[in-house]
């Protein structure tokens, strides 16, 4: 596994049957990583600083509705950033194929790349970043979960990209999550549940349980909103899935890494992590986050895409890396959008 290199590789991974990378393929920064590590926050300073669109990968945030419970970001926190497929699919849609999903963030990556942006893809479900990025022959269908394949399954990537990890220590995650749900809860998690069980049919929900009825809070506090468990219950069960999850999403990323060849870059936010949970302040973790993350992730996507710019690939707006970290060129931001709910520009 990459952990300590300056620099994301550029180079088609070696394993797989992949047909290697078209002519004018888009290059895009892919961030991984478990739930509450910052991969949200990595995604929006990399596309502040380097010119950039962010597509939603997180296969419940895909879907409208309940956007505390689902953790989507607020637009606030967007900080004037474009966000794609963030909200985009109704909540009845049913599940959506990995077919559907590669060819919706395929789209987005080459509308970015059309405007002079690069593409951030951002997102916590591991088999939505395969689908995207795994090189497959034409004729082979995308596995459901590729994960659960043998350890001979080894996909090449179909992008050249540069694939960051934001990780934290275990122990210390699974305190911050658990933290963070009380922050959820204190945000107003449950009167969204609240009012969604009370606006919605048995039947809607039905529907709507490939996508958003899979958020973590959604079963849990159902049941206590049902009268059926007790709310300290419910969310010391929201605690526990949480970090459940949370291991379950580092076991695929140390597969793509360590089984598949990936060249990914682990990023340790565990100190500002720790900060924040010690109270420290805002300078405290602003300091460790760039000292640990922002600062050497950007370094790693200005070497990939000099890197990029150096072999012909891409376009002029985003191959420059030239170090200064600042936010796009007034060019540049006159192609953003101001505001985006819903994948919708408003």
């Amino acid at each position: 596994m990459t952990s300590s290199s300056s620099s994301c590789s550029s180079s088609s991974s070696s394993g797989g049957g992949g047909s290697g990378w078209g002519e004018g393929r888009p290059r895009l920064v892919v961030i991984v990583g478990a739930t509450g590590t910052g991969k949200t926050k990595l995604s929006i300073d990399a596309a502040r600083a380097l010119g950039g669109e962010v597509v939603n990968a997180d296969k419940i945030q895909l879907y409208q509705g309940l956007d505390v419970t689902t953790n989507k970001v607020p637009l606030a926190d967007r900080r004037g950033v474009a966000h794609h497929l963030l909200g985009a699919v109704p909540p009845d849609a049913g599940a959506l194929p990995p077919s559907s999903f590669r060819a919706l963030a395929d789209a987005k990556a080459a509308s970015i790349a059309a405007r002079g942006m690069l593409t951030v893809v951002a997102g916590g479900s591991n088999s939505l970043i395969h689908a995207l990025l795994a090189d497959l022959p034409d004729d082979a269908a995308l596995p459901e979960d590729p994960f659960s394949l043998d350890r001979s399954y080894r996909p090449a990537l179909r992008y050249p990209c540069c694939l960051l990890w934001v990780d934290v220590e275990e122990a210390l995650l699974a305190e911050y999550l658990d933290r963070r749900v009380d922050d959820m809860v204190g945000a107003g998690m449950v009167e969204e549940l609240r009012e969604y069980f009370a606006a919605t049919t048995p039947a809607e929900r039905a529907a709507h349980a490939p996508g958003l009825g899979k958020a973590i809070g959604v079963p849990e506090l159902g049941e206590y909103l049902a009268g059926r468990r007790s709310f300290r219950a419910a969310v010391d069960d929201i605690k526990a899935n949480t970090r459940r999850l949370a291991a379950a999403q580092v076991g695929k990323i140390r597969r793509m890494a360590d089984g598949w060849g990936w060249p990914v870059r682990r990023l340790d936010a565990s100190a500002t992590i720790r900060a924040r949970l010690d109270g420290a302040g805002p300078a405290a973790e602003s300091a460790s986050w760039e000292r640990d993350v922002r600062g050497p992730g950007l370094a790693a996507i200005r070497a990939f895409l000099a890197d990029q710019a150096s072999h012909g690939h891409g376009n002029d707006a985003t191959a420059s890396a030239n170090g200064v970290d600042e936010p796009p060129s007034p060019a540049l931001l006159m192609r953003l959008p101001r505001m985006q709910c819903c994948d919708m520009v408003v």
